[in-house]
């Protein structure tokens, strides 16, 4: 398994390799126990499930101070029925941590990844869980967009815009940008911002890279075309113009 990066620590616990922020490697360690990370979030008597591919879960840690989100990795497309679960050592965790401090480093907002673990799954195929550090009261784009009583459409845009702009920034190609997996914080009297997730697939090419963010324009595009098509957003067209324009300056 890679070594940690900086602020990072590796251990074993239960069967489990895990690498974790050095300050949560505590409570991380107890969290697993005899069993995993997310069956520890799973069960935890404070859950809160969110609802995307598969369940996850955002709990706290055991020290009581460290709210996460924990999910286990899986498959998705066609193949996923014959996949699951299981992937190749090691995992696209370890990458997964890289690409978020990359994102980070690049000023492109994503949650911070607290801790993975891997689990043997027999020969050369292991299993992950992945915990990010939670966004307190943010929602993602389709349920926002979908909720008529929150933010104005149009400011809600414009933050996904400029989150569009941050990955063209830094040349940063999301394959699977949809509406579920930007989130919106909609601070007390801040502006609203949009953060990305799921960037375990993020390839990186050249900085300010015009086909990246023509790519991410498009995929986020399509996505809330679809939910629109499906009854489940109200948008105008001048909306999602105001949006490809915007994303498109500069």
């Amino acid at each position: 398994m890679p070594s940690a990066p900086p602020g990072y620590t590796r251990f074993e616990t239960s069967g489990a390799e895990v690498v974790a922020v050095e300050e949560c490697a505590g409570a991380v360690r107890r969290a697993i126990g005899g069993t995993t990370l997310y069956a520890f979030a799973a069960t935890h008597p404070e859950r809160r499930e969110l609802r995307g591919r598969a369940a996850a879960y955002a709990v706290p840690l055991p020290d009581g101070r460290t709210r996460v989100v924990v999910r286990h990795s899986r498959h998705g497309g066609l193949l996923a029925p014959v996949t699951g679960d299981r992937f190749l050592s090691p995992t696209r965790a370890p990458r997964e941590l890289a690409t978020s401090l990359r994102l980070a480093a690049a000023r492109v907002p994503t949650p911070e990844v607290i801790a993975y673990a891997v689990y043997r799954a027999g020969g050369p195929l292991r299993r992950s869980d992945v915990a990010t550090r939670e966004v307190a009261g943010a929602r993602d784009l389709a349920t926002v967009l979908a909720d008529r009583g929150s933010a104005d459409p149009s400011s809600v845009l414009a933050a996904a815009a400029d989150l569009l702009h941050a990955l063209k920034r830094a040349g940063a190609r999301h394959p699977d940008l949809n509406a579920a997996n930007v989130l919106i914080v909609d601070d007390a009297g801040g502006p609203v911002r949009a953060v990305v997730l799921d960037v375990d697939r993020v390839v990186f090419e050249h900085p300010g890279d015009a086909k990246v963010a023509a790519a991410n324009l498009r995929r986020l595009d399509r996505s809330l075309r679809k939910l629109r098509a499906l009854g489940r957003i109200d948008l105008s067209d001048a909306d999602l113009a105001a949006l490809v324009a915007a994303a498109s300056r500069g």
